[in-house]
């Protein structure tokens, strides 16, 4: 039996548990698994440089899986060329009462109003400085819930200056529909103002500790045209390096409307995200110059998936959701794919 096919016998099972029992388990299976294996290196396949850094792969993980930073190196044996972890917040916080995770299967999707839950900005640096892989990490950053939106930037600086050290590239995330008006931080005007202030702080940072990181923005799926272009626009003056395209979607598509758990609040991600998320990377690669990396994330399941997704634009991509239907393989998976058929140069 092929691992593949392992865990489609496995998952039913998996999936007869709450979604974060079964996530704790698989935690727990990976963090076994690594320990009975030497430390790996990432998988090799089509390297390139994004925003400076020299990516082994172009395949990562989301941020959502790992939100303590506390598991990158049973992770990092999946192949992933980086691993984005968080979202981190000053201080700890519990998120959203359970129930607040859902699956749809008959849709491969899930809807998720977790709320920042993670154990805050001072354990996640500590759990980083014990970290053994050499993969590249990504940490994404929010504001708690308490905070006022007013005082937000406050948050933002705190995570970027308390986790400078451990991060190859922060995401600033402004995007989450489950921190309450969090998204409002998109309008043109408030966006510029943040990014601008961030983008300042990391150039000190970078003079105080003698390594430059990144900075990203991830947007939300629900922006229309207008709000797309006004982010866009906020990206290119602040001089951020990068935008991550997708967050979820708090919209629900007409074809799952009548799907058990569709009407659960939250956001959604997963196939049904696949084509937006896809578009939304178009757009943005006519909106933004070339050197502005793009991250495409939604609705990605195979190597298809990914090449639809670089091959519109993207850098590098981000699985989550498809890594819950289909296994710890996944990423090895496309790699293979991608190989075989790399995608298409973008203009």
């Amino acid at each position: 039996m092929t691992p593949v096919e392992l865990y489609s016998a496995f998952r039913p099972l998996l999936f007869a548990l709450p979604p974060e029992t079964a996530h704790r388990l698989a935690i727990h299976s990976l963090r076994t698994r690594a320990a009975l294996r030497p430390l790996s290196s990432p998988l090799t396949v089509l390297p390139r440089q994004v925003m400076g850094l020299d990516f082994p792969n172009p395949v990562g993980l989301a941020a959502g899986f790992d939100k303590d930073a506390a598991d990158t190196d049973a992770l990092a044996t999946l192949g992933f060329g980086f691993l984005e972890v968080g979202a981190i917040t000053p201080k700890p916080q519990l998120g959203n009462p359970s129930p607040r995770l859902f699956r749809l299967p008959q849709a491969r999707a899930l809807i998720n109003r977790m709320g920042f839950n993670n154990c805050g900005a001072e354990a996640a640096a500590q759990h980083l400085s014990h970290r053994r892989n050499r993969c590249i990490i990504g940490i994404n950053i929010g504001k708690n819930a308490t905070t006022p939106l007013e005082n937000a930037l406050d948050d933002y600086l705190y995570c970027l200056r308390s986790l400078y050290v451990q991060g190859d590239f922060f995401t600033i995330n402004v995007s989450s529909p489950n921190t309450l008006g969090l998204q409002q931080l998109q309008q043109k005007d408030s966006l510029t103002r943040l990014l601008s202030a961030l983008v300042t702080e990391r150039d000190a940072l970078t003079k105080q500790h003698g390594k430059r990181s990144p900075l990203a923005v991830k947007l939300s799926s629900d922006l229309d045209e207008t709000a797309l272009q006004d982010a866009a626009l906020a990206v290119r003056e602040s001089g951020v390096d990068g935008v991550i395209a997708t967050n979820t979607t708090s919209e629900r598509p007409a074809a799952i409307k009548h799907l058990a758990g569709a009407n659960e609040t939250g956001g959604l991600s997963g196939q049904p995200l696949a084509a937006r998320a896809t578009a939304m990377i178009t757009s943005l690669r006519t909106l933004l110059p070339k050197k502005t990396a793009i991250i495409g994330v939604g609705g990605i399941f195979s190597g298809d998936d990914a090449r639809e997704k670089l091959s519109a634009g993207a850098d590098l991509i981000q699985i989550y959701t498809g890594l819950i239907y289909e296994g710890p393989c996944l990423p090895c998976r496309i790699l293979a794919e991608l190989k075989t058929h790399p995608p298409a140069p973008t203009t």
